[in-house]
C-alpha cells in the first residue's frame, strides 16, 4: 500500500498470516480470519463469524476500539467499483438500528468482487 493510498482513505488487503497472531486474543474459539484490509494504522477484518473495524486512535496507536458486527445483524450492503477517474472502490454496510451505512473505500488493486463475495457468503448464511 503506498503513501497516497493512506492520504487518500484508501485500504488495501493484508497477508493472514502476519495478523493471525496480533489479533488472536480478540477472536473467539474456533473463529478463524478469512480476510483483511488495512487503512493506514485500522483494520478490516472478516472472520467466519463477525466483522471487526479496529481502529486505532492517538497518536500512538496504543489506544484501540474493537468493532465487531456480527454478520446476522447486516441488513444489507453495496459495492461501488472504482473508475477511471474515481480511483477507489467504496463498500457500505447497513446494520439493524442504524440509518447510515458504515463505509469503506479501498484502493484500486483490490478485487471488490472478491470481498463482495466473502460479505455475502456470511451474510446470506
Amino acid at each position: 500500500m503506498g503513501l497516497l493510498d493512506s492520504l487518500l482513505g484508501n485500504a488495501s488487503e493484508v497477508n493472514i498470516s502476519e495478523i493471525q497472531s496480533e489479533y488472536e486474543q480478540i477472536l473467539a474459539a474456533n473463529e478463524r480470519i478469512e480476510k483483511a484490509y488495512r487503512l493506514t494504522r485500522d483494520m478490516y477484518i472478516f472472520t467466519d463469524k463477525r466483522l471487526i473495524l479496529v481502529d486505532k486512535q492517538g497518536m500512538t496507536g496504543k489506544k484501540v476500539e474493537y468493532h465487531s458486527i456480527p454478520y446476522r445483524s447486516i441488513t444489507h450492503f453495496s459495492i461501488e467499483t472504482a473508475g477511471n477517474f474515481d480511483l477507489d472502490a467504496e463498500l457500505k454496510i447497513w446494520v439493524s438500528g442504524a440509518s447510515i451505512p458504515i463505509e469503506r473505500k479501498f484502493n484500486k488493486s483490490l478485487n471488490i468482487y472478491h470481498l463482495q463475495s466473502v460479505l455475502a457468503q456470511y451474510v446470506l448464511k
